[in-house]
Protein backbone atom coordinates (compact mmCIF):
# COMPACT_ATOMS: atom_id res chain seq x y z
CA UNK A 1 0.00 0.00 0.00
CA UNK A 2 1.09 3.55 -0.67
CA UNK A 3 0.74 6.47 1.74
CA UNK A 4 -1.00 9.69 0.80
CA UNK A 5 -1.26 13.04 2.54
CA UNK A 6 -4.59 14.79 1.99
CA UNK A 7 -4.55 18.51 2.76
CA UNK A 8 -8.06 19.88 3.08
CA UNK A 9 -9.88 23.10 3.80
CA UNK A 10 -13.46 23.34 4.96
CA UNK A 11 -16.08 25.23 2.97
CA UNK A 12 -18.75 27.18 4.85
CA UNK A 13 -21.10 24.19 4.59
CA UNK A 14 -18.34 21.91 5.84
CA UNK A 15 -17.75 24.07 8.91
CA UNK A 16 -21.46 23.88 9.71
CA UNK A 17 -21.29 20.10 9.52
CA UNK A 18 -18.17 20.02 11.69
CA UNK A 19 -19.87 22.16 14.35
CA UNK A 20 -22.87 19.80 14.29
CA UNK A 21 -20.93 16.49 14.37
CA UNK A 22 -17.72 17.44 16.14
CA UNK A 23 -14.18 16.45 15.28
CA UNK A 24 -14.43 12.82 16.31
CA UNK A 25 -17.65 12.39 14.34
CA UNK A 26 -15.97 13.64 11.19
CA UNK A 27 -12.91 11.44 11.84
CA UNK A 28 -15.16 8.39 12.11
CA UNK A 29 -17.00 9.29 8.90
CA UNK A 30 -13.79 9.80 6.93
CA UNK A 31 -12.26 6.62 8.38
CA UNK A 32 -15.29 4.71 7.10
CA UNK A 33 -14.86 6.22 3.62
CA UNK A 34 -11.15 5.33 3.54
CA UNK A 35 -11.86 1.77 4.68
CA UNK A 36 -14.63 1.30 2.08
CA UNK A 37 -11.93 1.92 -0.53
CA UNK A 38 -9.63 -0.71 0.99
CA UNK A 39 -7.45 1.78 2.82
CA UNK A 40 -6.50 2.58 6.39
CA UNK A 41 -6.56 5.98 8.07
CA UNK A 42 -3.16 6.48 9.70
CA UNK A 43 -3.43 10.10 10.81
CA UNK A 44 -6.16 12.69 11.22
CA UNK A 45 -5.25 16.19 12.43
CA UNK A 46 -6.96 19.55 12.55
CA UNK A 47 -4.68 22.53 11.94
CA UNK A 48 -4.48 26.30 11.86
CA UNK A 49 -3.27 28.01 8.71
CA UNK A 50 -3.84 27.27 5.04
CA UNK A 51 -5.14 23.76 5.78
CA UNK A 52 -7.96 22.94 8.19
CA UNK A 53 -7.59 19.18 8.20
CA UNK A 54 -4.70 16.84 7.35
CA UNK A 55 -5.20 13.13 6.73
CA UNK A 56 -2.60 10.45 6.17
CA UNK A 57 -4.03 7.32 4.61
CA UNK A 58 -2.75 4.10 3.07
CA UNK A 59 -4.50 3.01 -0.12
CA UNK A 60 -3.88 -0.07 -2.26
CA UNK A 61 -3.20 2.09 -5.33
CA UNK A 62 -3.70 5.46 -6.98
CA UNK A 63 -7.19 4.61 -8.20
CA UNK A 64 -8.59 4.34 -4.67
CA UNK A 65 -6.68 7.46 -3.53
CA UNK A 66 -8.06 9.40 -6.50
CA UNK A 67 -11.60 8.16 -5.80
CA UNK A 68 -11.32 9.30 -2.18
CA UNK A 69 -10.05 12.72 -3.20
CA UNK A 70 -12.62 13.24 -5.96
CA UNK A 71 -15.70 12.07 -4.07
CA UNK A 72 -14.82 13.97 -0.89
CA UNK A 73 -14.24 17.12 -2.97
CA UNK A 74 -17.43 16.58 -4.97
CA UNK A 75 -19.51 16.48 -1.78
CA UNK A 76 -18.71 20.18 -1.36
CA UNK A 77 -17.72 20.28 2.33
CA UNK A 78 -13.96 20.14 1.78
CA UNK A 79 -11.47 21.15 -0.87
CA UNK A 80 -8.80 18.46 -1.17
CA UNK A 81 -5.26 18.22 -2.44
CA UNK A 82 -3.25 15.02 -2.38
CA UNK A 83 0.47 14.33 -2.03
CA UNK A 84 2.02 10.89 -2.49
CA UNK A 85 4.32 10.10 0.44
CA UNK A 86 7.47 8.04 -0.16
CA UNK A 87 9.69 6.17 2.26
CA UNK A 88 13.47 6.61 2.35
CA UNK A 89 13.73 3.12 0.82
CA UNK A 90 11.74 4.24 -2.23
CA UNK A 91 14.14 7.15 -2.68
CA UNK A 92 17.11 4.76 -2.30
CA UNK A 93 15.70 2.72 -5.17
CA UNK A 94 15.03 5.80 -7.27
CA UNK A 95 18.57 7.19 -6.96
CA UNK A 96 20.01 3.86 -8.12
CA UNK A 97 18.19 4.14 -11.46
CA UNK A 98 20.07 5.16 -14.57
CA UNK A 99 18.13 7.87 -16.37
CA UNK A 100 19.06 9.89 -19.45
CA UNK A 101 17.90 13.47 -19.21
CA UNK A 102 18.80 16.62 -21.14
CA UNK A 103 18.02 19.94 -19.38
CA UNK A 104 16.22 22.60 -21.45
CA UNK A 105 18.56 24.57 -23.70
CA UNK A 106 21.40 22.03 -23.67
Amino acid sequence: MAKYLFRTSYTQAGIKGLVKEGGTGRRDALRQTVEELGGTLEGFYYAFGDDDLLLIADFPNEEEAAAFSMFVSAAGALTVSCTVLMTPEIIDGAVKKSVTYRPPGN
